[in-house]
């Protein structure tokens, strides 16, 4: 009876669930009727406004040719008006002087009638009768300002509702990775006058191929597009791949997207090893801060905790570092080591990565090294580690240092540095991030992974990463072939 009741019971919730689901189906087939029938009469209310629109500019249109029948005929009327005037002006001197003439006819005396002949002679000779000219200046015809709207009204009856765009088309061969820019192109598979504008679309990922559904980030949008091509530029490449894809819209609807593309965005991400970092430096993903108290307050901390726990931070302490995952196997830097490690190695390839300094900075150093840089170790003071160090306290200095060796640099440190890494061609230069001006460079070769390595005494460092090795970088290193940037004594080998 009571598994009866309960399979009863649950047919019921079924039940009841399905009625609640129609119940919402058909409140939603109310609403999308509600909805065409508004939609209809914005329609039917755009469709007015366009053909008044059309009405008012014919209206104009026959306006102005009307005006310019009516000018015409007022030109013609004026000049067969003055020609009529000459005519009729003509015709009264010419009915004068046949008057004269018959009445010199009557004339008996020869003389006088010889006199009033030559006269009347005379003044036919420059009668206007004879210098007028007897056709119309202008003809009566205005056939000229007929118009023909034969190819106009069967353009008017080819007009439809405006048509759904084509997909577009993107043009691998015109589409441009560089600079930590996309630059993508495309184009409509025929030629369409009523496209308005293009909307693109990315996203980031690190599949390669077609996107996927399981996984992905969301699309981003560009809008309003005007052209067939478009730079994303100052993106972080935290990824391996971008999506993008791109749909044309007309005055009325968008169209289909077009297929969309893969193209590889590859760059070095890395962030800062927090849980190895000197505890005079509050760290972050890709921000260092020197922190003169972090060594007592740590003490504090640990003694507030139970003794057996004391290697371990408070949970305080490990909101304000970063993440932390795979790290902890060495011990912290001690002593005057202020060093930070990036989490990620180089092991093979060409890389490039940026660190500003705060105004107040008063030394740091930025370079790489082993994994085998001990805790009490600072860069460049080992054979496995290369830097360049900025020294603002008392008196400016600028230097590369390598296996204790130091070499002044004779030019001024910027405010942005650039480094790149070419693992397998055992190079590693500096760069001014901002001129791309050569300020260093070490040469050697590397024989294990290299860390990113940041040192710093008062003030604040910060990491630039997911960066791609900048186009002028690249030109910098084909020029620099066959040259060196540092002496011998600053590229033994570790």
């Amino acid at each position: 009876m009571d598994e009866q009741r309960e399979t009863l019971q649950r047919i019921v919730s079924t039940l009841a669930n399905k009625n609640d689901e129609i119940h919402n189906f058909i409140d939603l087939l109310n609403h999308t009727i509600k909805n065409v029938q508004v939609n209809s009469s914005n329609a039917i209310s755009e469709l007015d406004e366009e053909f008044e629109g059309l009405y008012a500019i014919l209206g104009e249109m026959k306006g102005a040719m009307a005006n310019t029948i009516q000018q015409e005929e007022a030109r013609k009327i004026q000049a067969l008006q003055d020609q009529l005037s000459q005519c009729s002006n003509a015709l009264e001197s010419s009915e004068e002087l046949l008057e004269l003439a018959a009445q010199s006819l009557d004339i008996e005396d020869s003389g006088k009638f010889l006199k009033a002949a030559r006269q009347i002679k005379d003044r036919v000779t420059m009668a206007p009768a004879f210098r007028i000219s007897l056709k119309p200046k202008v003809s009566d015809s205005m056939t000229h300002l007929m118009v023909d709207f034969t190819m106009e009204r069967h353009m008017l009856q080819a007009v439809k509702f405006l048509p759904v765009p084509k997909a577009p088309e993107i043009d691998l061969s015109a589409c441009l990775v560089a600079d930590n820019c996309v630059t993508v192109s495309w184009r409509m598979p025929e030629e369409d006058s009523r496209i308005d504008h293009f909307v693109l679309e990315y996203r980031k990922t690190n599949f390669d191929g077609l996107p996927r559904v399981k996984d992905e980030k969301r699309w981003e949008l560009i809008d309003y597009i005007k052209t067939t091509e478009y730079t994303l530029s100052g993106l972080k490449f935290d990824t391996k791949y971008m999506n993008l894809r791109v749909r044309a819209c007309n005055k009325a609807v968008p169209g289909e997207y077009s297929d969309p593309v893969t193209l590889e965005t590859k760059a070095f991400v890395f962030s800062l090893d927090s849980t190895s970092s000197h505890l005079n430096l509050k760290v972050e993903d890709t921000y260092i801060e020197w922190d003169p108290t972090g060594g007592k307050v740590q003490e504090k901390v640990k003694g507030k905790e139970n003794k057996s726990r004391s290697g371990a931070l408070s949970p305080k302490k490990t909101s304000i570092v970063g993440r932390s995952p795979m790290r902890g196997s060495r011990d912290r830097f001690a002593g005057e080591s202020y060093t930070v490690l990036g989490d990620t190695a180089v092991e093979s390839g060409q890389h490039y990565w940026e660190v500003r300094a705060q105004k107040d900075c008063k030394s740091y150093s930025v370079g790489v090294t082993y994994r085998n840089l001990g805790k009490f170790d600072q860069l460049g003071k080992t054979n496995s580690s290369w830097c360049i160090h900025i020294n603002n306290w008392l008196q400016t200095t600028f230097s590369a240092k390598h296996n204790n060796k130091t070499k002044t640099l004779e030019i001024p440190f910027p405010d942005r540095i650039g480094v790149y890494c070419d693992f397998d061609g055992g190079q590693l230069t500096f760069y001014n991030a901002d001129s791309k001006e050569l300020l260093h460079t070490f040469r050697t070769k590397f024989t294990q992974p290299l860390l990113p390595g940041f040192t710093i005494w008062c003030g604040g460092l910060t990491v630039s990463t997911g960066l791609q090795v900048p186009s002028a970088v690249k030109t910098l290193q084909k020029s620099e072939v066959g040259l060196s940037g540092s002496t011998s004594s600053l590229n033994n080998v570790a």
